[in-house]
């Protein structure tokens, strides 16, 4: 009986356009800022000679992967090898080389992003055990860390 009803149809049209236009508003929000959790200082610099290549540095804290994942494939289909530089990172492209700096130390490393992970929102990083070793915080298990990177052009 209502099935073609005018205000039924305009009802679903209504409902469907909010609903669509809150998705976006909280995409958008997503893009604008990182994550919203993210409690981290974010800055980025820009080139003066070319604007398309903006190097983004965030401090963070990052942890490192245990020992049982060695040999294991990561979610790019590589294999985990501890003594190679690689990483993990939820949201940066395969293949993202990223420099990551001990502020403690000074000591700084180039990790090439091969999984995904940590899946937690306090830790933004998981780095190989070469890695944590090089960055000297490896008995620690957890450390403050400053990662720079260039975005995707795509």
């Amino acid at each position: 009986m209502f099935a073609r009803s005018p205000t039924i149809v305009n009802m679903k049209y209504c409902l469907l356009l909010c609903g669509m236009l809150i998705s976006f508003m909280g995409f958008s929000q997503d893009i604008s800022d990182g994550t919203t959790s993210e409690s981290a200082p974010e800055t980025t610099a820009r080139s003066s000679s070319n604007l398309s290549s903006k190097l983004i540095s965030k401090t963070v804290y990052a942890t490192y992967y245990a020992k049982k994942f060695e040999g294991r494939r990561t979610t790019s289909g590589v294999r985990y090898r501890g003594k190679k530089m690689t990483a993990a990172h939820m949201s940066l492209p395969f293949g993202t080389i990223v420099t990551v700096t001990n502020p403690i130390n000074g000591r700084s490393v180039d990790v090439e992003i091969n999984d995904r992970g940590p899946h937690s929102r306090k830790f933004k990083i998981d780095l190989s055990e070469g890695a944590a070793k090089e960055l000297g915080f490896y008995g620690k298990g957890v450390a403050k860390l400053e990662i720079s990177y260039l975005p995707d052009t795509e």
